[in-house]
C-alpha cells in the first residue's frame, strides 16, 4: 500500500473508508453513518445484528462471470461463497440487487453460469442493472434476453418494497474506457415523472453500476451527468446510493445522501490513482477473501426511518 502524501489525501478527500475481514455495519441516521463492529452478516452475533432491523436486501455486484486471470482463476468459486454467506444470514433478506458486471465479455454461456449460481440464492427475488461488461456484446441483446423485462428492455425501472422507493438506472451504454458514464436526457426525464408526486419521507434507494458521484475523473469513476438527477433526489430525507464498478468500498454524505460503492465477488481492484490505472489488481491468495464480498442493507429499528449497511467479506 503507498504511503505517498497525495494519496493519504486524496483518501481522505473522498472520505474513503475499506473495511477488512469482518465487516462494518452502518447506522445511517439523519443522513450521518454511524459504525458499529460485526461479525459477518452471517455470523455469530445474532442479537446485535437483530436489534439493528431485519435486512431488507444484499447488494451483490461485478461478479464477472468468465474471467480467469492470476487476479481470480475461480470467480464462480468466490460469487458461490458469496452465495453462501448470504445464504446463511440469520434473517434473509427480501430482495437480491445485483450492481452489474454479472459477466465479465458478455457471452452467453457466461450469462448461464451467472444465472445457474444466482438461482442458489435462498431470495427468490433478484434485481439488476448492467455494467459495461454486460453490455459489450453486438447488438446489447444478452443482458436483456434475460434481465430486460422488469425495464421493458431500457435498462431503467423503479418498484416499491418495504415503504422504500427504489430506482434502477443504467449509466454503462455509452461507455469508454476512461471515460465517465452517462444517464443521458430520457433517463433523467423518466426520474422526474418516477419521483413526481412523491412524499419527501419516502426513503429512496438508487442503484447503478457507475458511481453516480464522481470518484476519480482520470480514470472514468463517475457519471458526467449524476447532478441533475441528485438535485432531484435533495428534497428527501433518506436517500441511499449503491453502486459497483470500482471494486471496493468508497463512501460519502451529502446532506441526506449518503453513497456507497460496494466490493466486488471477484477481484480487487486498485486504489483511485495508485498505479497505472484501474484494472484486475493481484494480492496474494491469503488476503483475496478480504477484499471481496457483498453488502447487506436493513431498515433501521427505532424512530429513525434511515437504512443499515452491512459489509462482508469472504474472509470470515
Amino acid at each position: 500500500m503507498s504511503h505517498d502524501p497525495r494519496t493519504t489525501s486524496r483518501r481522505n478527500a473522498l472520505k474513503c473508508m475499506a473495511f477488512g475481514s469482518a465487516g462494518t455495519l452502518f447506522a445511517l441516521s439523519g443522513g450521518i453513518f454511524t459504525p458499529i463492529d460485526l461479525a459477518v452478516a452471517a455470523g455469530t452475533d445474532k442479537g446485535k445484528v437483530a436489534s439493528l432491523g431485519k435486512p431488507l436486501f444484499v447488494q451483490i455486484s461485478d461478479t464477472h462471470i468468465g474471467f480467469n486471470k492470476d487476479a481470480n482463476p475461480d470467480v464462480p468459486g468466490t460469487l458461490t461463497k458469496s452465495i453462501d454467506l448470504v445464504n446463511a444470514m440469520p434473517d434473509q433478506p427480501a430482495l437480491i440487487i445485483h450492481t452489474g458486471d454479472i459477466t465479465h465479455l458478455s457471452k452467453p454461456a457466461e450469462f448461464d453460469t451467472a444465472q445457474q449460481l444466482l438461482s442458489r440464492l435462498r431470495t427468490t427475488e433478484l434485481h439488476t442493472v448492467p455494467g459495461e461488461h454486460d453490455t459489450s456484446d453486438p447488438g446489447v441483446t444478452e443482458y436483456f434476453k434475460r434481465f430486460g423485462k422488469a425495464s421493458n428492455n431500457k435498462g431503467y425501472y423503479s418498484f416499491d418494497h418495504a415503504g422504500v422507493h427504489f430506482i434502477a438506472l443504467i449509466n454503462v451504454l455509452e461507455f469508454k474506457a476512461g471515460g465517465l458514464g452517462t444517464l443521458g436526457p430520457d433517463q433523467l426525464a423518466w426520474v422526474t415523472q418516477d419521483l413526481k408526486g412523491r412524499s419527501s419521507s419516502t426513503p429512496i434507494v438508487v442503484f447503478a453500476h457507475m458511481p453516480l458521484w464522481t470518484i476519480y475523473e482520470p480514470w472514468g469513476w463517475g457519471t458526467g451527468d449524476a447532478d441533475q438527477l441528485m438535485s432531484q433526489l435533495k428534497r428527501f430525507g433518506s436517500v441511499t446510493v449503491l453502486n459497483g464498478h470500482i471494486h471496493q468500498i468508497v463512501q460519502k454524505v451529502e446532506g441526506n445522501i449518503t453513497f456507497h460503492t460496494a466490493r466486488s465477488t471477484s477481484y480487487p481492484q486498485p486504489v483511485a490513482g495508485v498505479g497505472a490505472g484501474p484494472g484486475p489488481m493481484k494480492v496474494d491468495a491469503a488476503q483475496l477473501p478480504g477484499m471481496v464480498g457483498v453488502t447487506s442493507v436493513s431498515v433501521a429499528k427505532g424512530k429513525s426511518k434511515g437504512l443499515v449497511l452491512s459489509d462482508s467479506s469472504l474472509a470470515g
